[in-house]
């Protein structure tokens, strides 16, 4: 009998068969069960062969300790991803839905050395900047705002209403966007994560974060746009879009799953209800369990090499998983030593820079949630909720719940102007959103009442 005879089977519905067989991490089998699949895939030790999209290869690292390594030697392996030989080879199509993601931009995510360290600073140092109460206040005011909009009602999807909603909402705010500007940065970056249109929801985003960067080099603020222009490191034009629309919209995706896988955990465990600090526990557990970025941190070896029991060459794509490395079995002394040992934040020089107020934007979303509708409670069996297919996030495609309807502090946008822009913004025809009808607008407007 060979070593491999008593490896596990692949789960139910995976394709991957004989040896080297490739494992997909998408499709709605890895979304509904990616534990499953991150326990076959140490079957072939601390990394593994796996298929991010139809022809898309790439090596995924699935050990705590080879993750650890593998971000903090930038010197075997490097960010930029102009290295990526099947992408330059034409092995991957410009068009394969992964590519927006992993493809090169001169933004500090895939840059490296000197270079790096110049982005990388003025990102760290601008976001420093972010004064602790101001942000609690704004988290607060966008959630008060969202909440009137559904609170009467007595349910609503707390994922599409909300966890998607505040984080886009804080970031306009700290970012300082005017009301047209803010209104085409959410449909953009909404259109490109959600896959509505995505080549012109990403021109719509591209575009506006340009006009904001004219907007404050003629009009500075106190916002992180203004500071970051302001930074030693001067930026030209080109980095600073790049740079905000990194931020702008590398933040808000695993915020959103953050805050929801963080409420579903909240909503189907009984034991935070008899525990003091639930929301902190129920934040540590989550990014332990269902880190909101379950696979991503791009790399790619400098040379041929040997690493983690495979043989890779230069050029080749190699990702983290930071939720199969959380979930290790191995790990429970290093959990139970420190609650903050998870990689869900990565590690080394290109870990997230926005973590501390990542969490507090989190922590104070939920906390008001729960105090303005104490009793809310999951409205359909937890086993009918569904996750959203694809490789690299982690987070629900809805979350249903219920709780005693709430009087708004102040009125509700009109229901029937909300629809339409909606309805608006989700249309692949559609134009980036209106000045006066957009959400970001709503906002600003409801805050003057």
């Amino acid at each position: 009998m060979d070593a491999r005879s008593s490896a596990p089977v692949p789960p139910p519905g995976c394709p991957a068969h004989g040896a080297g067989g490739r494992v997909p991490l998408y499709g709605p089998e890895f979304a509904a069960d990616p534990q499953a699949y991150y326990s076959y895939l140490r079957s072939y030790g601390p990394a593994a062969p796996v298929e991010l999209a139809p022809g898309v290869e790439a090596t995924l690292v699935t050990d705590y300790s080879a993750a650890l390594q593998l971000l903090q030697d930038s010197a075997s392996f490097r960010k930029d991803a102009r290295r990526w030989r099947a992408f330059n080879e034409g092995h991957v199509a410009p068009d394969s839905p992964v590519v927006p993601l992993l493809a090169y931009r001169p933004n500090a995510m895939f840059s490296d050395g000197a270079e790096h360290l110049r982005l990388r600073q003025a990102i760290t140092d601008s976001m420093a900047r972010i004064d602790t109460r101001r942000l609690s206040r704004t988290t607060e005011q966008v959630s008060n705002y969202l909440i009137a909009q559904f609170g009467y009602r007595g349910s609503v999807d707390v994922v599409g209403n909300y966890a998607r909603q505040l984080p886009l909402f804080v970031f306009n705010e700290l970012f300082g966007c005017p009301a047209d500007i803010g209104d085409r940065i959410l449909f953009g970056i909404s259109g490109m994560f959600d896959g509505v249109n995505a080549e012109k929801a990403a021109e719509v985003l591209f575009g506006a974060v340009g006009e904001l960067v004219a907007l404050k080099r003629a009009r500075p603020g106190d916002d992180v746009t203004s500071w970051l222009m302001q930074h030693e490191a001067k930026l030209t034009d080109e980095e600073m879009v790049h740079q905000l629309a990194l931020l702008l919209a590398g933040g808000t995706e695993p915020l959103c799953n953050l805050i929801g896988n963080t409420l579903f955990r909240l909503l189907t465990h009984d034991e935070y209800a008899h525990t003091g600090g639930l929301i902190d526990k129920a934040i540590d557990d989550t990014l332990w369990e269902n880190p909101p970025m379950a696979n991503l941190a791009p790399h790619y070896p400098a040379v041929d090499m040997e690493f983690a029991g495979r043989q890779l060459t230069a050029g080749e794509l190699v990702l983290v998983s930071f939720a199969a490395a959380n979930s290790s079995p191995i790990l429970r002394a290093e959990r139970q030593a420190s609650s903050r040992a998870h990689l869900a934040w990565s590690a080394g020089p290109h870990a997230c820079p926005s973590k501390d107020p990542a969490r507090q934007i989190s922590v104070t979303a939920i906390e008001n949630l729960l105090n303005e509708l104490p009793d809310i409670a999951l409205a359909v069996p937890e086993e009918s909720l569904t996750w959203r297919p694809g490789p690299f996030s982690r987070g629900l495609s809805a979350l249903p719940t219920r709780f005693t309807p709430v009087q708004p502090a102040r009125r509700p946008a009109e229901p029937a102007r909300q629809e339409a822009t909606v309805h608006a913004e989700r249309s692949t025809q559609a134009q980036p959103a209106p000045e006066r009808a957009g959400r970001w607008s709503q906002f600003l407007n409801w805050l003057t009442k």
